[in-house]
Parts: structure tokens; C-alpha cells; sequence
């Protein structure tokens, strides 16, 4: 099968697996990273196939809504590229990135840690999704998912979580822009994930100021 099949069977397939997933998690939100993995990629020299599955198979079984089990992601994909006759060193490439995608994952020193330029720009992708507008949106699509509130004044951001503590966070979602989304801009691989992240940065910024003028009657 030919690389434009298989991507063409790649979408049909995370179309069907999260077709009842949460909204900030949905086909929408893969829809949106590949779209963006794809730009970023057109100025890094990177293989756009790798790239390409695993900006698609990222989120197929995001461990938070699977018990915090970060190994069902990997066995589907590989599962599914198995059946596409991907060569076995692209699928390695794929899960690597999978596995080391997650924010979550920056709380670790691993001594040895998976890199590569495709890993860059899907990581990029990702991040992005998850600041600006959208990233706003997702972020508290996802606390009335979790029914956390909104914001508590007495609950300050942790800025020193270790990554089990980050996993099992229910801190109001405000917290949440500190504890992450704040952080994506500099933590951005490539120039022009770097140059869409600081606008984005700048607008979560804006909402915070309106956000905080209105909870305190300002506004």
C-alpha cells in the first residue's frame, strides 16, 4: 500500500475510534495538530510520512481517559500500522514519538530520552492545539468534563509537580494555565512552531487580564 493510502486509511480509522471521545480530544482536535504538523514541517527537513502517522495516532488512546495507562496508545498503533504493512523501523519512529509526545513526560530526568526532528514538529503541533483560543476552549471543555471549578482564589498553581501529582491534579482550570499552558511557548522545538506560539501566548495572556477584571468586579 502506497503512503497516501495508508494516511488516507490512518483518518478513516482515528475518525471511527474517537468518534465519542471528549471534545477537546476528539477527531477535530487530530484533525487540527495534523494541519499544523504538516505547515511546521514544510520548513524543517523531516520525513513528512512519520510525521504525518503520528500527528493522526497521537491521541488514539490518550491515557487519561484509560486509567492512566500509557501503553494502549502504542499497542493500537502498532496493531493498525502492522496491518497497513508499514516498514517496522516507521512504526518504532511512530510509537517513540507517541511515548514521548506528552507534557507530562517533561517532569521526568530520563537519562535517555527519545529525540528526532519528526518528534520536534508533532510535539510542536500539539502544543499549539493546546494554547491560544482553542487551547482555552479545550481547557475548560475539559474541567466541566472533570467538573472541576472554574477558578478558587485560595487554591494557588503548583509549579512543582512531579508528574504523578500533574496526572491526578482536580485544581480549578484557571491553575491549569500555569501549570501548562503558560509554559508551551518556550518550550516550542522548531522557529515557526516558536513564531504561532507567541501570538497565541499573547492572546491566553489578554484573556487572563479580562478574566480576572470580571471575577473581581472591575469590569
Amino acid at each position: 500500500m502506497n503512503q497516501e493510502k495508508i494516511i488516507t486509511a490512518t483518518i478513516a480509522f482515528v475518525k471511527e475510534e474517537l468518534k465519542n471521545a471528549e471534545g477537546g480530544h476528539d477527531w477535530f482536535h487530530i484533525e487540527r495538530v495534523f494541519k499544523n504538523a504538516i505547515l511546521i514541517s514544510k520548513e524543517e527537513k523531516v520525513d513528512v510520512f512519520i510525521v504525518s502517522l503520528a500527528a493522526l495516532l497521537h491521541d488514539i488512546a490518550d491515557p487519561k481517559f484509560h486509567n492512566g495507562d500509557e501503553s494502549i496508545g502504542p499497542k493500537i498503533t502498532t496493531e493498525f500500522l502492522e496491518k497497513q504493512h508499514v516498514k517496522t523501523t516507521t512504526i518504532k519512529h511512530v510509537v517513540d514519538i507517541i511515548n514521548n509526545i506528552s507534557f507530562k513526560n517533561s517532569f521526568e530526568k530520563k537519562q535517555v530520552q527519545f529525540k528526532s526532528k519528526e518528534l520536534e514538529v508533532v510535539q510542536d503541533a500539539d502544543r499549539l492545539d493546546a494554547i491560544g483560543a482553542i487551547g482555552i476552549a479545550r481547557c475548560f471543555n475539559y474541567g466541566g468534563f472533570k467538573n472541576r471549578a472554574l477558578y478558587n482564589p485560595e487554591i494557588i498553581p503548583n509549579l512543582n509537580m512531579t508528574k504523578e501529582e500533574y496526572k491526578n491534579s482536580n485544581a480549578p482550570t484557571i491553575n491549569h494555565f500555569y501549570e501548562k499552558l503558560l509554559l508551551l511557548k518556550d518550550k516550542m522545538n522548531t522557529a515557526s512552531g516558536k513564531k504561532i506560539a507567541t501570538e497565541r501566548h499573547l492572546f491566553m495572556e489578554t484573556f487572563l487580564k479580562q478574566f480576572y477584571e470580571e471575577w473581581n468586579g472591575v469590569k
